[in-house]
């Protein structure tokens, strides 16, 4: 059986990283049989220092967007059959969006702001020992805020980051309309990403503005909702 090592359920979504949901939602999707190996310990033998990553038998594939590929061609997934060619380009293009956007919102919404940062402390690093709980958490912050700054997100002000989570969310929306998927009555690749994502915004026990904008759009609470009442 497949196993996919994750950092495990917190801030009441499966997992807190998008990529690790995206490929969790995935295989139940594409109804491919996982163990799920949740640690953030895992971050230590995964190959390219990040999660997640798959162990298929012999093989190792880490990365969401490498784990997926290799999924569909080794198990003939056809969850997609149904797109069209445009579909697929728009439903790639459009996670990439996701994956390279809407992810640096995500991150500066719980590492970054001073109001949600205790809600992400606690959550990552509440059970960590003492006296190492004095000094890692503020440590590995300030990793990521370097990061933020260093991708050019963190350059912006506060509202412009929200104004991009907006964006991003009311495109969406509009592109879900009263659908039950994004492309359709059933699910595709495309979902797993867009319902990781939106999840960790909407179903999570975060509460910011970055989250209170997401759950403004009736839609898109409703498909988080449909999605894990479905595959969860």
């Amino acid at each position: 059986m497949i196993k996919l090592y994750s950092f495990g359920p917190n801030l009441n979504v499966p997992d807190p990283s998008p990529f690790v949901l995206k490929v969790n939602a995935y295989m139940r999707m594409a109804n491919i049989k996982f163990k799920n190996i949740p640690t953030v310990n895992n971050l230590r033998q995964s190959p390219k220092g990040k999660l997640p990553f798959i162990v298929d038998g012999e093989t190792t594939v880490a990365d969401s967007q490498f784990i997926i590929a290799y999924l569909q061609e080794k198990y003939n997934v056809e969850l997609d059959a149904f797109l069209t060619d445009e579909q697929k380009s728009i439903a790639y293009l459009i996670g990439k969006s996701i994956d390279e956007n809407l992810y640096w919102c995500l991150l500066y919404s719980r590492w970054a702001k001073d109001d949600t940062w205790p809600v992400a402390k606690e959550a990552f690093f509440g059970a960590m020992p003492f006296p190492l709980k004095l000094f890692v958490p503020a440590l590995i912050r300030k990793g990521v805020v370097n990061a933020l700054d260093k991708h050019g997100m963190g350059k912006h002000s506060d509202e412009e980051i929200k104004s991009i989570a907006q964006k991003t969310f009311k495109s969406l929306s509009t592109l879900l309309g009263d659908k039950s998927y994004f492309f359709g009555e059933q699910a595709c690749t495309f979902d797993a990403t867009a319902f990781a994502f939106l999840s960790e915004f909407i179903t999570t026990s975060v509460n910011n503005e970055f989250n209170s904008l997401a759950r403004g759009h009736e839609n898109l609470v409703n498909y988080c909702n449909r999605v894990k009442a479905k595959y969860y």
